[in-house]
């Protein structure tokens, strides 16, 4: 059977997305590339609103789109975590059983997020984080808007 290329492609685009994960992050492979991405994707999508997580999820490739929206219920989004701390437990508690350190984990899936996505729409997401979460992002992605706007 041949792989039609449009599937093939966006399988070619996911696997990039989780090797450069794995090495940026340190991680053992893919499957914990994964796992920490999909964790890390979860919370920040189920701290958006519905909107912007739409318009986030349409940033990442196909494949990688349908493990975003796995178990997604726009009706109970966004959920109230207001410190980094409370997000960042979320996350480690998604990460279960993998012994991955949140704070590297969202912060290196941040900025493989922030490389491969529209700058103003990873502006938007950021927006609507508070600041100590906001921190969380590289630097260029937090300044963009600013650096637009003069």
């Amino acid at each position: 059977m041949t792989v039609p290329a449009t599937i093939a492609h966006t399988v070619q685009q996911a696997q990039e997305w989780l090797k450069e994960l794995r090495d940026n992050a340190n991680l053992d492979d893919e499957a914990a590339a994964l796992s920490t991405l999909r964790a890390v994707l979860h919370q920040l999508r189920d701290r958006l609103t519905p909107e912007e997580a739409v318009g986030l999820g349409a940033q990442l490739p196909t494949i990688l789109r349908g493990i975003y929206y796995e178990g997604w219920r726009p009706t109970r989004t966004p959920e109230r975590i207001r410190s980094k701390q409370k997000f960042l437990d979320a996350v480690t508690m998604k990460l279960l059983p993998r012994p991955i350190a949140a704070e590297r984990a969202v912060m290196d899936v941040f900025s493989l997020v922030a490389h491969h996505c529209d700058p103003g729409e990873i502006s938007q997401v950021i927006g609507q984080l508070p600041s100590d979460i906001k921190e969380l992002w590289p630097e260029r992605a937090r300044t963009y808007r600013q650096r637009m706007s003069s």
